[in-house]
């Protein structure tokens, strides 16, 4: 039985997603997985960035950090994205990174990954599911199979309780409210899981 491939695909600004990518890895892990971390091409120009010291500090600190490529998903056989709320949706940079995946999704190479979501926001109803919401639809397209975490565990209510993925809110000063990482953890466990049911069908 081979190991299941997971890409964790995010992007961030001020590291909130970041760190949900990484607690992310940690049970994936834990769960027997091999993990990429990558983050999706920024798509603001420099002197935007370098305008805010939060997120200037935060691309310097995740510079070594992969970009995600098509072969990173054609390589995985799950992904977890994980991306702030933009408007209710997500945001360019993760929508280019979607939009750029024309010639895998002609290829019929997008059908039957495994796939889940996440996000954050700076308020609780500031579009936290509508983002991951928004993920899914285009994973729909894509002919994946959505893991969402569901009720499946009780730290999933203590993180919020959101069915459809975690989400986190953020306070001003960049720090999450609620504790969302057992909750991560599981929807990455989760993640995992069905895909490893998934790939053990398509090996028998």
């Amino acid at each position: 039985m081979s190991k299941v491939k997971l890409a964790i695909i995010y992007y961030s600004m001020g590291g909130t997603n970041y760190q949900l990518a990484k607690w992310a890895a940690e049970g994936a892990m834990e769960a027997g997985a091999e993990v990429r971390i990558l983050k999706v091409h920024e798509l603001a120009p420099q002197s935007v960035i370098d305008s805010s010291p939060a997120w200037k500090a935060h691309v310097e600190a995740t510079r070594d950090v992969p970009e995600a490529q098509s072969a990173d998903l054609e390589w995985a056989d799950a992904i977890i994205f994980s991306s702030p709320t933009r408007f209710g949706g997500m945001t360019s940079q993760m929508k280019q990174f979607l939009d750029m995946q024309g010639g895998l999704w002609a290829q019929g190479k997008t059908v039957n990954k495994v796939v889940s979501a996440m996000s954050s926001a700076q308020n609780p109803h500031g579009g936290q599911e509508a983002t991951i919401l928004s993920i899914y639809t285009s994973m729909h397209h894509w002919g994946a199979i959505i893991a969402a975490p569901g009720y499946t565990d009780p730290v999933l209510f203590g993180a919020g309780g959101n069915p459809y993925g975690t989400s986190v809110t953020v306070d001003q000063n960049g720090n999450m409210i609620e504790d969302v990482q057992a909750a991560v953890k599981h929807q990455a466990k989760r993640t995992v899981t069905v895909a490893q049911w998934v790939k053990n069908a398509g090996e028998g």
